[in-house]
């Protein structure tokens, strides 16, 4: 175990800053949730299924910025700079091609996209109306989300949290005014709603840019940087990130398979996945910090090369998982009722909603563990494949299949089916355990 009082300083300033930071950016798609749930429950369930595309793109995203974080923080405890622009240069490439795959197929094809997700031509016709307007939000979430990875893996993540609060002022502002027409404007639901998400994403990117011209930095990029090319990082980096983006990607097609089990059920199962899921994401922002918390300590002590300071870490940090699963279940546990009044559901929707809350409570505390011992431990030390084996295994062999027949053969309840969707978060935990105390994981990744 680790000792010194610098260590858990450092840890939980990094961790509260990046579980702040995505509680807020959560909580922009709360302010929507709710806002659009008292607005039409049609709309909220329309641009639930819209999300689900966008989750995935965010999914993709997310694993080219954890490979910023593994490979960079690796020459970052190294102490090289000129790799880490290389590489943070070469997963720009990547993130703007998917956004033009993205803004292609969202453009080209949306009601056969969303019909995937449910069946209910008024629920789509929301979707839509949504999409015309929120594909353009792409490009910029695109370009901020791999300038914070890139700060990220030096060690910065204050910025991420005023970004966040700024988005969250400016969407929840804007939603009030233009959902429901206040102030004069004219009454454009979900359309309002998708130009709140548009501003706060422009706003954003713009105060990041702002902010990186001005601050004093160990890594400072300039837009030339980003024309730079090395093609043996481009294929580390691509080694380090195909394993996540596997994982990543996989994970929000899930959680789409998952929204579309149950939005084939009863539209009364959607509404009240997308409200209870929505509470279950602003707790699960604490593993999330703890997951990108870990991953930079681990890769920065690889890089350091030091094994005994990287044995005594790991252990630190998975007791630190477990004491962060306690307080995730709790506050989820307590939070559920004062959020929940904040909508307006049938009393039938908000009975499914409040038993769908009660099982993640539980599950809250075992993903708090399995997590970031998995994406944030192990992943972050160099081993990038086991997760991929571990998801494929647990998620598409075991808890799709089981969850299938669930919903569509054996005619089980929507509360039976969600236990079936959330198994994988308990079962995971052993294998992360075993490999994370008894295998090897931890591979020096830089040249």
């Amino acid at each position: 175990m680790i000792r010194e009082k610098s260590f858990y300083k450092q840890f939980f300033i990094m961790c509260t800053v990046l579980v702040l930071q995505n509680v807020i950016t959560l909580s922009v798609n709360l302010a929507d949730n709710i806002m659009l749930g008292a607005y039409s429950e049609y709309a909220l369930s329309g641009v639930a299924a819209v999300n689900q595309i966008q989750f995935i793109y965010q999914q993709l995203l997310l694993a080219l910025g954890e490979g910023i974080v593994i490979l960079g923080s690796q020459y970052f405890g190294k102490g090289e700079i000129e790799p880490m622009k290389k590489i943070a240069a070469c997963a720009m490439h990547f993130a703007l091609i998917l956004c033009c795959i993205l803004f292609f197929f969202m453009s080209l094809m949306p009601e056969r996209i969303l019909s995937f997700f449910t069946t209910e031509q008024s629920i789509i016709s929301e979707g839509l109306s949504y999409t015309r307007i929120i594909r353009f939000t792409y490009l910029f979430f695109a370009v901020t989300q791999i300038l914070l990875a890139t700060l990220r893996s030096t060690g910065i993540v204050k910025i991420s949290l005023l970004l966040s609060v700024a988005a969250l002022i400016i969407n929840c502002c804007i939603n009030y005014t233009l959902i429901y027409g206040h102030f004069g404007a004219p009454k454009m639901g979900v359309r309002g709603a998708a130009i709140g998400t548009l501003t706060a994403r422009i706003i954003e990117l713009i105060i990041l840019l702002f902010y990186i011209a001005k601050k004093e930095m160990p890594l400072r990029m300039k837009p030339r940087d980003y024309l730079q090319t090395d093609a043996q990082l481009r294929s580390d980096f691509v080694r380090v990130t195909w394993p996540m983006a596997v994982v990543q990607g996989l994970w929000g097609f899930n959680l789409a398979v998952q929204n579309a089990i149950l939005g084939h059920m009863t539209a009364r199962a959607i509404a009240a996945n997308s409200a209870s899921s929505t509470m279950y994401s602003i707790v699960k922002a604490m593993p999330v910090g703890a997951c990108g918390t870990a991953a930079f300590f681990t890769a920065r002590t690889v890089g350091e090369g030091d094994p005994e300071k990287l044995k005594a870490l790991s252990r630190t940090m998975q007791l630190l998982f477990v004491l962060i699963g306690l307080a995730a279940g709790l506050a989820l546990f307590l939070l559920r009722g004062p959020i929940l009044s904040l909508y307006r559901l049938e009393p039938e929707t908000m009975e499914l909603t409040r038993k769908f809350t009660l099982i993640l409570c539980v599950v809250a505390v075992t993903m708090s563990y399995q997590m970031p011992t998995n994406n944030g431990i192990i992943r972050g030390g160099g081993d990038t494949r086991f997760t991929m084996k571990l998801d494929l295994i647990s998620i598409w062999c075991i808890v799709l299949p089981l969850s299938c027949l669930a919903a569509f053969v054996w005619k089980a309840s929507p509360v039976a089916v969600i236990c079936c969707l959330n198994a994988d978060q308990v079962f995971k935990c052993v294998p992360a355990f075993l490999k994370v105390n008894y295998g090897n994981w931890a591979k020096k990744l830089t040249r």
